[in-house]
């Protein structure tokens, strides 16, 4: 199915569900905790950490199976975000069902955070921000500021989670981050999808697939044959020193150019949009990332 074909049905899709999905108008939980609803788990587990015991967050797209571009939602999730007091989606035309659902069905009081809103990114710009070290920090921000504007009485206990995410939490994130820069910065690499773009990029990598190639597989749509040359040759004359790609969206075009890779004994490094294991931390599943990304980058150095 076509991205457009996909976002008119996910749009039919979320009228549905709205009509289905009848009030909850955001009334208090009683459990005193502030209502957190994320459309994905990545930002979600963010929310979580920032927030404590004095937040209940659900997040909505968690399935490590799941493509998420691909992702309808269900009436279940139109009452979650019905009632949530923040809401957090991706945007830049990642979760469109996510902003329909929320605009089908304001609440008063609600706050939205949209991470492209809040980066200066739209439709078209690369959606997969959480790949992102400087954009994770502007969304952490974010969320926990709007925490206390949420919670005035609790702007001490924010502020501490916070502090603590930051300096704690992220800590091997970072050292991963700063140590794969420095020893492998300049290394050409490939990707089956833009998903890897703004980590290669904070990495000092040079990814050499063309970036229709990239778009394409990332949108669901059918790059080019020139594209398709392009990184069968790069394979095929080991140009990359490590190729990465998503597991959750290995088309069978995707599987082909995996086993050229192990064929030709190009390191693979995977690299996903969601939590996996669904339950992890944001940073757990990003170190467990950067820890393969590196195994497979001094594999390639030791050739």
């Amino acid at each position: 199915m076509s991205a457009k074909a996909k976002g008119l049905a996910a749009a039919a899709t979320a009228t549905a569900l709205l009509i289905l999905s009848g009030c909850g108008q955001g009334a208090a939980d009683a459990s005193g905790k502030l209502q957190v609803v994320a459309a994905e788990n990545v930002w979600g587990s963010i929310a979580e950490e920032l927030g404590g015991d004095r937040v209940e967050v659900t997040s909505i797209v968690t399935n490590p199976a799941s493509d998420p571009h691909d992702y309808e939602p269900t009436s279940a999730d139109a009452r979650a975000m019905a009632g949530a007091r923040l809401a957090i989606v991706n945007g830049i035309g990642y979760d469109s069902w996510a902003s329909r659902l929320l605009a089908a069905n304001p609440t008063p009081g609600r706050v939205t955070l949209d991470v492209g809103d809040l980066l200066g990114l739209a439709a078209g710009d690369n959606p997969h921000q959480w790949y992102s070290p400087a954009a994770v920090r502007r969304v952490a921000g974010a969320i926990s500021a709007n925490y206390r504007k949420l919670e005035p009485g609790r702007s001490a206990y924010f502020a501490r989670r916070r502090a603590a995410f930051e300096t704690k939490a992220l800590a091997r994130y970072r050292r991963l981050l700063a140590q794969i820069r420095r020893r492998y910065a300049g290394k050409p690499v490939g990707a089956s999808e833009s998903i890897f773009a703004p980590l290669a990029s904070t990495l000092g990598l040079r990814l050499v697939t063309p970036s229709g190639f990239l778009d394409a597989i990332s949108q669901g749509t059918e790059p080019t044959p020139a594209e398709k040359a392009t990184v069968d040759r790069q394979i095929a004359t080991r140009r990359i020193a490590v190729w990465a790609y998503n597991p959750q969206n290995a088309t069978p075009d995707i599987q082909r150019l995996n086993d050229a890779a192990r064929a030709t004994g190009i390191p693979i490094a995977t690299v996903t949009e969601t939590l996996v294991p669904a339950d992890a931390s944001f940073e757990s599943w990003q170190v467990r990332e950067l820890e393969g990304l590196r195994a497979a980058l001094a594999k390639a150095a030791a050739r």
